[in-house]
């Protein structure tokens, strides 16, 4: 039972984070990317203080190292992210960075010395061929944004792998905790760094932060944590790629985008790769 809350708890959490796309969008029209992840970081991050609560007061050196790396990562994946939505649309943007699934093997490969399934290779070789068709113009150039989106795949790729790694053993409201509060240390970061101190949201802008602070962070991303207790890392992975299809269908219906042929084909491309690079056969008895 736990288990089908869990796939559940995936379910819906790929379901907010493709409306995150759309919102991420909006709030871009008047707001710098380190602004946008300094304040909903912040909100997070008081959100999880207040539901820590008294766990919080014990936390030890190894829960502050396995939660730095897991904020480290997940800061770089947004950072990447919203960057790469300045120079393309949401839609490409959602569905490149569901190849973060494919990547989630061979980074297994680098720690652990995995090996790698031919499933897995023949998923990242159309995974590839799908962000190609998907990204690439027609003199065989890549758009900015959709290369800044592969990279963010690598990072959201590093946080999946690493939560799967310490939910079995760190208290889920601590992790995300101190995921939170790493994530907004580095934005203030890197907010000092681009100097973008100047703030002067529309009422559509902080609308949409407050929905990425209190929504699609605080509680997708504890929701994440607890699931994955219950849902091994490869249909964890199936399951969290599914956002790219909602960001591409809040994308059509809330900003009105167009669906060309090639969105279709390279999408379903990588959706494809997704699955034969994850799922496994039944063996025979």
């Amino acid at each position: 039972m736990k288990k089908y809350l869990g796939i559940l708890g995936l379910l819906t959490v790929t379901i907010i984070w493709g409306g995150g796309f759309v919102a991420s969008d909006m709030a871009l029209e008047t707001l710098t990317p380190f602004q946008i992840m300094t304040v909903r970081f912040f909100i997070a991050a008081i959100l999880m203080t207040i539901l820590g609560g008294k766990q919080l007061r014990t936390i030890t050196k190894s829960e502050v190292k396995c939660g730095f790396w897991l904020g480290a990562a997940l800061f770089a994946g947004f950072a990447l992210q919203i960057i790469a939505l300045q120079y393309t649309t949401p839609s490409e943007n959602a569905f490149l960075t569901a190849t973060n699934v494919v990547f989630v093997p061979f980074i297994a490969l680098v720690i652990y010395k995995k090996k790698i399934a031919v499933r897995s290779l023949i998923g990242a070789g159309m995974a590839i061929v799908g962000a190609g068709v998907l990204s690439l113009q027609s003199d065989f150039s890549v758009n900015l944004g959709d290369g800044l989106t592969l990279l963010c795949a690598v990072g959201f790729a590093f946080q999946i792998f690493l939560t799967g790694e310490y939910v079995g053993r760190i208290r889920p409201s601590v992790l995300n905790f101190l995921q939170m509060t790493t994530a907004c240390i580095l934005s203030v970061i890197g907010l000092f760094v681009s100097g973008d101190f100047h703030f002067a949201p529309s009422m559509k802008s902080v609308l949409a932060v407050l929905y990425l602070g209190i929504v699609s962070t605080t509680i997708c991303y504890l929701l994440q944590t607890v699931s994955q207790k219950y849902v091994d890392e490869t249909k964890s992975a199936i399951i969290l790629s599914m956002e790219a299809v909602f960001g591409t269908v809040f994308s059509v219906i809330l900003l009105h985008e167009a669906v060309t042929l090639r969105m279709i084909l390279g999408s379903a491309l990588i959706l494809s790769a997704v699955l034969v690079s994850e799922i496994q056969p039944k063996k025979k008895s």
